[in-house]
């Protein structure tokens, strides 16, 4: 049987200045997104992923413009290089060059989509301020047991469970430094994350309210591949349906562990991760029995043809 690969992007925390740029000089298409990301969010966002200080770049409101390009850039040069995906997925913000990928929505309302999204993340996380943490070294049942006397307290909740051991916490500021306290004393690594706000907590529900209505004026088309929901974690393909899940996917948590499970069980046997380093690539290989799966980065020209020369060796 053929091996199925999938396409996966990147979230936040993926960026470094520089990202994007040995694409632009070797890829023609690369300039193209670029300007059409410029012309549709205003924002200088070539010279911020190629040239901009840190700072600038990790800036929410910035990034997520400036992720989305580079990894549908990646996506495109994978494709014009002959690669084929049976399914798509991405983690938190990577869901909407997914759904770019899969085809429900186009180029032009990406861009407006999380434009708008970095823009209301922001605003929301500096009226209401929380905090993230990645716990590593809990099983999901060890850290729930580790919140639940804290939730009593306020907004704490699990975030992003990203493979059996390493999952992210958000919510208030004190409840996730308290929750890392008691990370720690069970044994457990607990590591603050340089976010400006709770994401995915309903600490982000004024704007997943007001993003909700942006959605509501964008049109979603029946995805040509099945996208696994962050929020179900299984393949989506209903557009109706798919548009009311990232209604709520900003409050919700990331199921990505989950999602490379149940990846793999429906036949996806290599991963391509289309976007900046190889987070989600180590995430899958840590989530899946060794040797179960391959698992490719896809950022530059020698990285695209060294996973398509061993996929076709398949």
């Amino acid at each position: 049987m053929k091996s199925k690969l999938a396409f996966v992007f990147p979230g936040q925390g993926s960026q470094y200045v520089g990202m994007g740029k040995t694409l632009l000089e070797k890829v023609s298409d690369a300039a193209r997104v670029f300007s059409a990301a410029e012309d549709l969010t205003g924002l200088p966002v070539k010279k911020l992923c190629i040239e901009g200080t840190m700072e600038e770049l990790t800036r929410v409101e910035n990034l997520q413009p400036c992720l989305t390009a580079v990894e549908i850039i990646c996506c495109i040069t994978a494709r014009n290089k002959g690669l084929e995906a049976a399914a798509v997925a991405g983690h938190s913000l990577g869901e909407y060059p997914a759904l770019w990928a899969a085809g429900v929505i186009s180029l032009e309302d990406t861009f407006k989509l999380v434009h708008a999204r970095g823009r209301l993340m922001k605003e929301v996380g500096d009226k209401n301020p929380g905090a993230m943490a990645a716990v590593i070294g809990l099983s999901r049942k060890g850290l729930e047991d580790l919140i639940a006397p804290l939730a009593k307290k306020g907004v704490l909740s699990l975030a992003n469970h990203n493979s059996p051991e390493q999952i992210v916490v958000t919510g208030e500021t004190g409840l996730v430094d308290d929750l890392c306290e008691a990370a720690k004393a069970a044994g457990a690594r607990a590591i603050p994350l340089k976010v400006s706000g709770a994401y995915h907590s309903p600490l982000m529900d004024k704007a997943s309210r007001r993003f909700s209505e942006v959605l509501d004026k964008v049109s979603f088309s029946r995805p040509k591949i099945p996208i696994y929901s962050n929020v179900t974690a299984k393949p989506e393909t209903d557009r109706k349906r798919i548009k009311d899940l990232m209604k709520k996917q900003i409050c919700s948590p990331v199921r990505w562990c989950e999602i490379a499970i149940n990846m793999h069980r429906d036949g996806i046997s290599n991963f391509i991760e289309l976007g900046p380093k190889k987070v989600l690539g180590n995430l899958i290989k840590k989530s899946l029995p060794e040797g179960s799966v391959s698992v490719f980065q896809g950022e530059n020209l020698e990285n695209l043809e060294a996973a398509i020369r061993e996929i076709k060796s398949k």
